[in-house]
This record gives structure tokens, sequence and C-alpha cells, in this order.
């Protein structure tokens, strides 16, 4: 009989994994030489500690800020473990920021390229799709101003895609997208009741419903929807409105995406399926390494008290 979890899910990492559990995180580093070591991550999740933000359709905007907390600070410790051990020369802006900043200068230019991330994503999702609608609208004769949401949703799926795909061919990516199956693989093996070994790991498969890729998925689909409803064509306007309609997608979409983990029928399976198809560029067949690392943060995280199970 195959458990239904809720509460367990992962993160892949440079050459590491994260699990996250109801009551621990636990991140899983490979080195080098092939051992796996395991740290605990500690950060107060904002749904347990204030239990009203774990409320249906309003968990889901505090469930993705926790998840980026613990993607922040599993990504600096993956950093440091890296270069753990290594010395290398500084010279000129390395040296000047190392001396000016010290500890400190990892965090403060990972806060820095989040920034100007975010910036870039809102320009390419949000300005340019409307911007490049409203240059067609102008060099056409006829009206298509009911295809506005329509042409905007394609084009950020496309731009999507096609980073996904771009950074997919970088080898240190292509590792990532490995652990991330290995992360799938482990979850689909406890879910089935199986013992974590690596043989029961490999067999399972890769895709998972309750993934990120797959909410990413849903979240551009339910901008297209969304987006019929705003009457703005100033591409400023426009994009400051579905700034603000973010945090209402994200709340939809999560509970969206929690019910079609329940549930396998017609409904959930055509909902999944973008997801699931994109899936086949982020999730990636993993070596043994990396699933022995997956289960050592797996059985790290799993609460003897069945917390993590659906009631």
């Amino acid at each position: 009989m195959a458990k239904k979890i809720t509460t367990i899910g992962g993160q892949a990492l440079m050459e590491g994994i994260m699990m996250v559990g109801p009551g621990r995180t636990t991140a899983a580093f490979c080195s080098p030489e092939g051992s796996i070591a395991t740290e605990d991550i500690e950060v107060d999740r904002l749904t347990k500690k204030y239990p009203i933000l774990g409320k249906p359709f309003i968990r889901g905007v505090f469930a993705m800020i926790d998840t980026l907390r613990l993607g922040y600070k599993a990504l600096s410790l993956s950093a440091d473990k890296l270069t753990d051990g290594e010395e290398e020369e500084l010279t000129g802006l390395d040296k000047w920021l190392e001396d000016h900043l010290g500890d400190k200068m990892t965090g403060i230019i990972m806060t820095i390229g989040s920034v100007l991330g975010m910036g870039l994503a809102i320009v390419l999702f949000f300005m340019l799709p409307t911007f490049l609608f409203n240059l067609a609208q102008g060099a056409l004769a006829v009206d298509i101003s009911g295809w506005r949401s329509v042409f905007e949703g394609l084009l950020r799926i496309l731009i999507f895609l096609g980073y996904v795909l771009l950074v997919s061919l970088l080898p240190d990516i292509k590792r990532v997208f490995q652990y991330h199956g290995a992360e799938h693989k482990t979850i689909f093996c406890y879910e089935d009741d199986l013992p974590l070994t690596v043989e029961n790991v490999r067999a399972k498969g890769r895709f998972h419903p309750r993934c990120g890729t797959s909410f990413m998925a849903l979240m551009l689909l339910l901008g297209i929807i969304v987006g019929f409803f705003i009457p703005f064509s100033n591409p400023v306007l426009r994009t400051v409105v579905k700034l603000l309609c973010i945090p209402v997608i994200v709340n939809i979409g999560y509970e969206v995406q929690k019910l079609c983990a329940r549930h396998d029928n017609l409904a959930s399976r055509i909902i999944r399926a973008p997801g699931l198809w994109m899936q086949r560029i982020t999730v990636k067949e993993p070596d043994d390494k990396m699933i022995e690392a997956a289960i050592a943060a797996m059985e790290a995280v799993i609460p003897e008290n069945g917390e993590d199970l659906i009631q």
C-alpha cells in the first residue's frame, strides 16, 4: 500500500541535495572522493511559526517564501562546501571585496544576483510580452486585443523553456538536474513504502507531480487565465497589475497542485501533463552516488510519528 505524503519535498544543489520534512531540513553533499556528509539547515518557517499562514489559499505564498529562504541558505552552504579547503589567491575586485566584506561576501553577492535576476525576470516575463503584443497590434489592420493574454502567456512559456534548455547544456547544471532526479526517485520510493536502497530508488520514475517545475508550468498557465481580466495595455501599468496578482496565482496554483497530487483522475492528469512534460528538461537520471546522497537526506527528515502522511 503506497503512502500518501504531503510535507516532504526536496531541492537539488550543486553536488548535493536538500530534503525538507515537517520538522527537520537536511542537506547531503557528495565530496570529490565520493563520501557523503549531511548537515541540518535551520530556518524558522513562517507556516510553522504562524499557523494561520498555513491555511488553504493563504499558505501558497508563505510556503514559497519558506522554500526560497531554505533554498538560499542551502545554496550558500553548497557553495561553501564546493570551496572548502581550497586556497586561492585573490586579485583585483575579488581581493577588494574579500578585504571589505569578509565572510559576508558570498551572501551579499548572492543577494545582488537575486535582485538583478528578479529585475531581468520582470522585464522578460512581464514587460517584454506586453511591449511586443502592442507592436503587433499596431502593425496589423485588425483588432487582436482579445488574443493579448494568450500571446503574452505563450511568449512567457517560450522564454522560460528557452532559458531552461540553454542552461541545461552547462555541465554543472546538468548535474543539478541529475540530483533533481535522485530527489524525485527517492521520494517515490518512500511513498511506495519500500526500503530506501539504491536498487529500489533507481527503479522508480523521475517525474513527480509535486515538483517545482510542475508548479512553474501551472503558474504560467494560470497567468494566461488571469491576464484575460487585466484591461490595461500599457506595459508598465500592466506589469504592475500582474505583479500584484502573483500572490493570488501562487495561492491558487499551490492548492491546485496539492489537489492533483492527491487524486488520480482525468482532470488531474490533464492539469499535471504540462508540468510532467517540462520535467523532461529539468529532471535527469542520477548516478548511484547521487541516489545515496538523496537517501541520506531523506532518512534524516522522515518523522517517526507519521506527521508527513495524509490523514
